[in-house]
């Protein structure tokens, strides 16, 4: 296949002179500048280009052209990239080698802050409380397996009820204190599990909250629907008894050898409601178990439906010489607008929230009484806590009516309540070494002041996540800084800012109580078994305790700032789980570590969209 011929002519090639020609084609030698000088009158442009060359084509211009080869360009672009290339290696190329060069530095993160070393050793006191069979890692190496024996004799328990924690300084399980304790390291928990991952402890208090819940699955029949008895306490002792019992008998729990019965109750609108509450916000916890959490609503599902049965009304220890001088329940409303509100975010159930709003819940608490006892948190009173955590609904979900009246005054009571927490504002009284008196001067202040302390830092992160500077006290704006300073101020006088200059924290400071009301701190830890009075020589003891409980919020101080580091008078030296519980919560509020602020979307995980139902047309126009 040939490509056609354009110079004219045929393809033929003439063998003779074939020869000839190409020895004269190699012989010539051509002058193509003289031969375009002398025939320029006979070539056009077009083959004058044929005969010159790239040099000849730029001759004219070889001062502003460089052939480099392959390609030719003007001496200006040729500059211009150069020195580019000269600027990029100083400006890239010179910084990269030099950082390479230089030797490396570590830096270290910054330092925990004073709240979170104290968070850390607060939620140790948890694991000293702990009651069944105790895992390798637990930490405190004077405890052991105890407990064992508990709820053998009970027929609808399968394998008794083993584990939980011990409340204070004695051997005694109490379920209400101990579902308290449990909702609100869950509910800590939710507010700020990223400050826990940040300090490391985001395992260990999900541990601790599960050892909790996984013990109240076992006080009733957590997989029927309906049941109709509820145990409510393990161990204990009547007023002033002189038989082997948890409170006549100075023995480490390891070595109890007395009876322990267990006490039951066909009605319990107050601890199923706490109940309920503990189970619910578990769940929350633990929605990345799903198995896990959904067994925890179904078992607040029954427990709730047993609490608001309209049969079993009766408080849960009325009666009881077992369980009512030391746990007695003051009501049970407060309980279900508290339940209600947590069984509403583990479901997203709108009869919860309906409950929680309907005004014979305020009505019968006397909620918005303003009564000082009742602006306090305690085990027993969950009525500002129940509000400030249905205030959370409205402040960041909005979902109005028909919620929108009670929610309003829900968050209204709460801004009052946070006022009373203002020492201007003289609704309690205050030691001088600054000290709130939320329990009118009585024995074991500190676990009132922590949670107080909670309920404000948390409300003012509320205001923070959504930009609201502050509220009003009467006339007075409160900017959130001042309530958390109210916060902040509480807190560290636990942690030894206060006229005796100590550390009401064990093991925080350098100065801390060494003579705790407790039986396992106390007693040595040295093989040998004391008898039920035997250990009472270490009650008595003058000596510091052997062991150390480390995280343990002792009671604390009287109303006049003293504090007497004496074993035997519990008032001053006992700890508490419901009181730790709210040190806990306050600690994790504060800490900067993990950042400050909420984590504001986890609480509403189970909750869906919310659309406000049309408010009811107005009743027909009459002349």
């Amino acid at each position: 296949m040939h490509s056609a011929n354009h110079w004219g002519g045929s393809f033929e090639i003439n063998g003779d002179q074939s020869g000839v020609d190409d020895e004269r084609s190699r012989n010539m030698e051509w002058d193509r500048a003289a031969m375009t000088t002398q025939h320029h009158h006979e070539l056009d442009e077009t083959q004058q280009s044929w005969l010159l060359g790239p040099q000849d084509r730029y001759n004219g211009n070889k001062k502003k052209y460089v052939d480099l080869g392959c390609i030719v360009c003007s001496r200006k672009a040729l500059r211009w990239t150069l020195w580019s290339f000269v600027i990029a290696f100083f400006v890239i190329a010179l910084p990269i080698i030099v950082a390479k060069s230089l030797p490396k530095h570590r830096f270290h993160t910054p330092l925990p802050d004073n709240y979170t070393l104290a968070l850390i050793k607060a939620l140790r006191f948890f694991n000293a409380q702990k009651s069944g069979r105790l895992p390798k890692d637990n930490g405190v190496p004077w405890r052991g397996n105890s407990g064992l024996s508990d709820g053998n004799g009970l027929t609808d328990v399968k394998g008794g009820l083993v584990g939980g924690y011990y409340d204070a300084g004695d051997n005694t399980k109490f379920h209400f204190p101990m579902a308290f304790a449990m909702t609100m390291l869950s509910w800590s928990f939710v507010e700020y599990n990223h400050k826990y991952e940040a300090v490391g402890e985001y395992d260990h208090i999900r541990d601790l909250i599960k050892w909790g819940t996984d013990y109240l699955l076992l006080t009733f029949n957590s997989t029927a629907t309906k049941i109709d008895h509820l145990y409510i306490q393990v161990g204990g002792s009547q007023k002033g008894s002189h038989v082997p019992d948890d409170h006549y008998c100075w023995e480490r729990p390891e070595d109890m050898d007395y009876s322990r019965p267990v006490q039951r109750t066909p009605s319990a609108p107050d601890l199923g409601g706490e109940m309920a509450a503990a189970l619910a916000a578990a769940s929350i916890v633990f929605k990345d178990d799903t198995a896990y959490s959904k067994k925890l609503v179904r078992a607040a599902t029954t427990i709730w439906e047993f609490a608001r049965d309209l049969a079993r009304r009766t408080a849960y220890c009325k009666g009881n010489p077992y369980v009512e001088p030391y746990y007695n329940s003051t009501g049970f409303w407060d309980e279900y607008m508290w339940g209600a509100a947590w069984m509403y975010y583990a479901t997203g159930n709108t009869t919860y929230i309906s409950l929680a709003t309907n005004s014979a819940l305020p009505k019968h608490s006397k909620a918005f009484s303003m009564i000082p006892t009742l602006s306090v948190l305690s085990w027993d009173n969950k009525l500002p806590a129940a509000m400030l955590l249905l205030t959370r609904l409205r402040i960041f979900l909005n979902p109005g009516y028909p919620y929108e009246d009670m929610l309003r005054s829900y968050h209204n009571v709460t801004g009052l309540t946070m006022c009373s927490y203002l020492r201007p504002f003289t609704f309690f009284n205050w030691t001088h070494g600054g000290l709130i008196q939320l329990n009118n001067g009585g024995p074991q202040p500190l676990q009132y002041v922590a949670n107080a302390a909670f309920l404000a830092s948390l409300f003012a992160d509320y205001m923070n996540a959504t930009g609201v500077p502050g509220w009003n006290c009467g006339p007075s704006f409160i900017t959130t800084d001042t309530l958390r300073n109210f916060a902040t101020s509480q807190i560290d006088y636990i942690l030894g800012s206060n006229p005796m200059k100590m550390s009401y924290l064990v093991g925080y400071g350098t100065k801390f109580p060494t003579h705790v009301h407790h039986r396992g701190a106390s007693i040595p830890h040295n093989n040998i078994k004391y008898s039920c009075t035997g250990g009472w020589k270490w009650l008595n003891s003058r000596s510091p305790n052997p062991n150390t409980i480390t995280g343990a919020m002792v009671g604390g101080p009287d109303r006049f700032d003293h504090f007497q580091d004496v074993r035997t008078n519990y008032s001053y030296t006992e700890p508490t789980m419901a009181g730790n519980a709210g040190l806990v919560a306050a600690l994790v509020s504060l800490t900067s570590s993990g950042g400050n602020g909420i984590d504001k979307n986890t609480i509403f995980s189970a909750v869906p969209p919310l659309y406000p139902m049309s408010p009811p047309p107005p009743p027909p126009w009459r002349p």
